[in-house]
């Protein structure tokens, strides 16, 4: 059995169909993506991201990149930080417009981790405050919520459920971002 192909693969490549565009409106929602907990799957996470804002009419490209950007960092502080780095973790990617002003990229972990990764706190995502100059030019770590937090008008986190009995099911992670782009008319279907 000869493992050579047997036709030679075309040398034609054929252009990527051009994105549909469409125009953003408050309480817009792309549909919620669900990835492994694997850094091995942030370019993915980051080519949908891209899919899916390129389709957004009038929206700037460098915001589109620091959405992208800091969606990345967001994911990858997922899997760092909770359960979704752990075997069999998953992570969620949101990406909204709660306004007709405003993107909000966001990220659902899967939980606190069983056994905390090394150098992880199970505590709600922060930005470290107590180091010194010295130490942040030192530091090989800390630095993407310190990214989010420069790139974005504002982020956050919060329970996925606030409930008693619920602690340590998941985080949403989010930052937001200013859309100047074209909007829908109001009433008009999208």
């Amino acid at each position: 059995m000869s493992i050579v192909p047997q036709s030679r693969p075309s040398v034609h490549v054929h252009p990527a169909p051009k994105p549909v565009p469409t125009l953003g409106f408050a309480g817009r929602r792309w549909p919620c993506l669900l990835y492994p907990g694997d850094l091995a799957h942030l370019a993915t996470m980051r080519h949908d991201l891209h899919r899916d804002l390129d389709r957004l009419v009038g929206l700037h490209s460098d915001t589109a990149a620091d959405i992208v950007l800091c969606g990345s960092e967001l994911f990858a502080n997922a899997i760092d930080h909770s359960r979704s780095g752990e075997p069999d973790g998953y992570v969620v990617r949101t990406l909204t417009m709660p306004t007709a002003t405003i993107l909000r990229v966001g990220i659902i972990d899967d939980g606190h981790r069983t056994t905390p990764a090394p150098g992880s706190r199970p505590t709600e995502p922060v930005i470290p405050t107590d180091r010194t100059l010295t130490e942040w030019e030192e530091a090989e770590r800390g630095r993407g919520l310190l990214l989010v937090e420069n790139l974005s008008q504002r982020w956050g986190s919060r329970k996925v459920l606030d409930f008693p009995f619920c602690e340590g099911l998941g985080t949403f992670l989010w930052a937001e971002f200013a859309f100047t782009g074209s909007l829908a008319p109001f009433g008009a279907l999208v």
